[in-house]
């Protein structure tokens, strides 16, 4: 993810409340994490592995809703779609890996900005929880 935005840029907040900002140092893309007076900079993809893999634990906990919706959506009913939505479930963090424009990530993230989604993480990156309605840490 190195010598590009964050995944998550503009939906990382401090445990007070305050956003991160994205940041370079070198090549590398970090959050600079506001700690008091200072800017704690941190791997962006650290950061964006771990809420990644929080939102796939909690998709996959509801997995069979997930994979209906998305077949309602598609408007299709054959067991080849049910199984490339479940694949896609099961590799998630491979989004990661993708070009931008190929993700639909400004999309995507204007979409999880729009329903209140967030990523809390503390001084050193940790993911704290990730907020987005209808998911919660302890479901």
């Amino acid at each position: 993810m190195s010598a590009r935005e964050p995944f998550f840029a503009g939906l990382v907040y401090n445990e007070e409340g305050l956003p991160a900002r994205t940041a370079y140092v070198g090549a590398d893309a970090c959050y600079a994490i506001p700690d008091g007076d200072f800017l704690r900079h941190v791997d962006a993809i650290e950061v964006d592995r771990q809420a990644l893999a929080r939102i796939k634990e909690y998709l996959l906990s509801i997995k069979d809703v997930v994979i209906e919706g998305v077949m309602q959506m598609l408007g299709s009913d054959d067991p080849f779609t049910r199984a490339a939505i479940e694949m896609n479930l099961q590799n998630l963090e491979k989004i990661l890996d993708m070009p931008p424009e190929e993700a639909n990530i400004a999309e995507l993230r204007t979409w999880l900005w729009m329903t209140g989604f967030r990523v809390v993480v503390d001084v050193h990156g940790q993911v704290v929880h990730v907020e987005m309605p209808g998911m919660t840490d302890e479901e």
